[in-house]
C-alpha cells in the first residue's frame, strides 16, 4: 500500500471529494483522504494523504493556509461567492483609497477573530450540514467559531468599475484552519456598510506545500503509467517537521513496535510531542505524560 502525501492542484469545478474519488480509481486504493476542503469554484493546493498518511491530516491542517483572491464591493449573494444568487446591491459612489482598504484589512489581523460560517457550508449543526438547512429553507443558528488571521494585505491596486459602481480589491491572506475566506469578504463589506462578495479565490499554500509543489490529476495519472509515482509522493514526515525527532536504537524500536512507553530519561528531550524514527524512517509520534514522566503513543505510522 502507498503511504505519504501528494500535493494536488485542485482544479475548479470539482469538489474535494471528487478529487479523492478520482484518485482512488487512478491509484487503485481506498485509503485516501484530503486535508482541508476547497469549494468547487476555488482552485489551488489540496494535500492528499495516502495510506498511513491519513493519520497526519490534522497536523497538515494545523500548519495554516495562504490564499490569494479578490473581494468585490457593491453586491452580495446567498453563497458569499459568485455561485449564489444576488441578494443585495448598493452602488459604491466613491471608491476606497488604498489607505482606506489597508486600514480595513488590518482590522481582521488578530489571533482570535470570531466568524460565523456561511449558510452554504459543510459545517454541521445537530448532525446536519448548514447547506442542507439552506436548501430546505429551514432556519438554523450558525455556530460562532474562533479563527486566526496572520496577515491580510493587498497584492495589487484595486479596480473601480465606473458603470457598475463596484470596486474589486485583490488580496492575500494567511490564516489558521477553519477560516472561511468567503466570510472575510462579506465581513469586509459590513465594516464599510457595503454588500460584498468573494469574486475569486486560489489557495496558494497548505500543509507546508506551496502551489509550485503541486501536481494535477493528469500528471498523477501519467506518473502511474510511467511507474514514476514515487517521485511525486512526499513522506509522512513532511507533516511532522515542526516536532523534535529522535532516532531509536534496536532495543527502543522493539518497545515502540509493541506500543510501549519510553522514559523521559531515555529520550532526554523536553518536548510535548516527539517523532520517533528508526532507520531514518518515521515510525510514531509520542506525547509526554508529565505526571508519569514518560512518553506514550499518540500516533503509530509504520511499525512492521
Amino acid at each position: 500500500m502507498l503511504n505519504g502525501i501528494i500535493p494536488l492542484f485542485k482544479e475548479r469545478g470539482m469538489t474535494s471529494f471528487d478529487c479523492v474519488r478520482k484518485l482512488r480509481g487512478i491509484l487503485k486504493m481506498k485509503k485516501i483522504g484530503h486535508s482541508g476542503t476547497l469549494d468547487p469554484n476555488v482552485d489551488g493546493v489540496l494535500p492528499i494523504c495516502l495510506g498511513n498518511g491519513t493519520k497526519v491530516v490534522d497536523y497538515l491542517m494545523n500548519s495554516g493556509k495562504i490564499y490569494r483572491g479578490s473581494i468585490t464591493l457593491g453586491f452580495s449573494t446567498t453563497t458569499e461567492d459568485l455561485d449564489g444568487e444576488v441578494v443585495d446591491q448598493k452602488e459604491l459612489v466613491s471608491p476606497l483609497t488604498d489607505d482606506q482598504i489597508n486600514q480595513v484589512l488590518q482590522e481582521f489581523v488578530q489571533k482570535e477573530l470570531i466568524q460565523i460560517p456561511p449558510i452554504y457550508s459543510a459545517v454541521k449543526v445537530n448532525g446536519k450540514r448548514l447547506y442542507e438547512y439552506a436548501r430546505e429553507g429551514l432556519p438554523v443558528e450558525r455556530p460562532k467559531r474562533k479563527v486566526r488571521i496572520d496577515y491580510f494585505k493587498q497584492t495589487k491596486p484595486s479596480v473601480y468599475n465606473q458603470d457598475k459602481k463596484q470596486q474589486t480589491i485583490y488580496f492575500e491572506v494567511g490564516c489558521g484552519k477553519g477560516t472561511y475566506v468567503r466570510t472575510l469578504a462579506v465581513d469586509f463589506g459590513k465594516k464599510i456598510n457595503m454588500p460584498a462578495v468573494m469574486s475569486d479565490l486560489t489557495r496558494i499554500k497548505s500543509g507546508n506545500f506551496e502551489i509550485e509543489n503541486t501536481v494535477t490529476l493528469h500528471q498523477i495519472e501519467s506518473a502511474v503509467k510511467e511507474n514514476q509515482l514515487s517521485s511525486i509522493i512526499y513522506s509522512i514526515d513532511h507533516a511532522l517537521k515542526e516536532f523534535e525527532h529522535f532516532e531509536l536504537d534496536e532495543k527502543q524500536w522493539k518497545i515502540v513496535q509493541n506500543g510501549g512507553f519510553l522514559s523521559a530519561r531515555v529520550i532526554n528531550k523536553n518536548n510535548n510531542y516527539i517523532v520517533l524514527t528508526y532507520g531514518n524512517d518515521v515510525k510514531a509520534l509520542y506525547y509526554f505524560d508529565t505526571e508519569k514522566n514518560i512518553y506514550k503513543p499518540e500516533k503509530m505510522f509504520n511499525v512492521n
